[in-house]
């Protein structure tokens, strides 16, 4: 007899943004004359930039001929775009890594879920909340969260994170193996200092603990005294992975391309304690078993944006997201609501009026102005209350919106 794997089941029955889409579907049949705009979902709206879609002609051109025709390629991408990224996203800051401790990847969603298979599954988590779903549902499935209860997984430690405490988590009074930490934050759009990155370095060094750093927004961050990486810490190398994405970046939602930095001073012992071991070997070791690498012509394409012309015109798509960011900042602000985040990250994290829950304001925005939002309960016990809005919409979309929730808000 079969046995269903019934972690699985201890999921709710949806992931968040799929409960989105039914409400908003529900809403469409129901008004099938109302325009909804989309703020909810992080999907990037601008098309590819030139430099990029020149390289992909080209490698698709290459792959019909059979001199330079690719088959499998190697696991942990191709070298010269894990070179392109040792340059140019960690020299020029002084990190000095190793081509060989990047692992290309289908984009950071994979690797963000998959990673915990390399620690044993009943390492105790931390989480800051709000937080990413895929954190804790990837933990949830191999059995490491416990059992849910008034919100929360009992083997998981939280970490608040809200207008009280000004988004900075704190430092947990006991030790937790591995700890999640998602900056620029998604969802609230929030940053770290280096000073209180330092802190969770000094704290995973002397409780042995590893951070999965997922710094996917990373391009978006305008205050040149925030850390672009975790490994600008002194010690980072020896607890941290790191994960990088071009979905928002250079709009690769559609094309997958990120990649991980698994440290070759990284390692975990084993229960007994009498060996440390690699996490780096582990790591590829998992992706050669796996992963059969990420498309040639999608790696053809991440190398272009590290071109002069590629840096340029990537650079020119996150300040239009930027400005949208700014417009809807500006506008919400004026309209008396509480936002956080839209400086250092697309993400803006606004304070329902009247203490609303987020998913009753989820409603009556969509009915009262035709705009989604996606509920801050969504992310977390700490999210209630709040919504999250994106930036990644069209600059007309971006203006509509918020002038149909500036109507709204004067007729309520």
């Amino acid at each position: 007899m079969a046995l269903v794997n019934e972690h699985f089941l201890k999921l709710t029955n949806n992931y968040l943004f799929a409960d989105i889409a039914k409400k908003v579907n529900a809403f469409k049949v129901s008004h099938p004359k109302k325009r909804v705009i989309s703020l909810g979902i992080g999907d990037v709206t601008q098309p590819l930039c030139p430099a990029v879609i020149e390289a992909m002609h080209k490698a698709v051109d290459e792959m019909a001929v059979q001199a330079s025709f690719r088959g499998y390629g190697p696991e942990r991408g191709y070298d010269f775009l894990r070179e392109a990224i040792v340059k140019n996203d960690y020299a020029p800051r002084g990190i000095h890594l190793d081509p060989n401790e990047i692992f290309v990847n289908d984009g950071a969603k994979s690797d963000t879920g998959n990673i915990q298979e390399i620690v044993r599954w009943d390492n105790n988590v931390g989480v800051t909340d709000p937080i990413y779903p895929v954190y804790i549902d990837s933990n949830v499935m191999i059995g490491r969260a416990g059992i849910f209860e008034n919100g929360k997984w009992s083997n998981i430690t939280y970490m608040p994170c809200d207008d009280t405490n000004n988004f900075v988590p704190q430092i947990p009074d006991h030790r937790v193996d591995m700890i999640y930490l998602c900056y620029p934050n998604n969802p609230t759009g929030t940053v770290l200092t280096k000073e209180e990155l330092k802190k969770w370095v000094s704290y995973a060094i002397k409780n042995d603990s590893i951070i999965f750093y997922d710094a996917a927004y990373e391009a978006y961050i305008q205050d040149e005294n925030i850390p672009h990486s975790i490994y600008e810490i002194r010690g980072a190398r020896k607890v941290a992975i790191e994960f990088r994405s071009y979905s928002k970046t250079a709009g690769f939602t559609g094309v997958r391309c990120g990649y991980t930095v698994v440290p070759k001073e990284l390692t975990a012992t084993t229960l007994d304690g009498s060996e440390r071991v690699s996490l780096n070997q582990l790591w590829n070791r998992r992706q050669s078993t796996k992963f059969n690498g990420t498309s040639y012509i999608s790696q053809r394409a991440a190398e272009a944006i590290y071109t002069p012309e590629g840096k340029k015109q990537v650079k020119e798509t996150i300040d239009y997201y930027m400005t949208n960011a700014k417009i809807m900042r500006e506008s919400l602000t004026r309209l008396g609501f509480k936002v956080y985040g839209g400086e250092n990250a697309p993400y803006l994290w606004v304070k329902t009026p009247n203490n609303t829950e987020s998913w009753k304001f989820f409603e009556q925005l969509l009915y009262g102005a035709y705009v989604v939002c996606t509920p801050g309960v969504g992310f977390g016990p700490s999210g209630e209350g709040f919504i999250r809005l994106t930036a990644f919409g069209t600059r007309e979309d971006c203006k509509e919106a918020m002038q149909r929730i500036a109507d709204w808000v004067t007729q309520v």
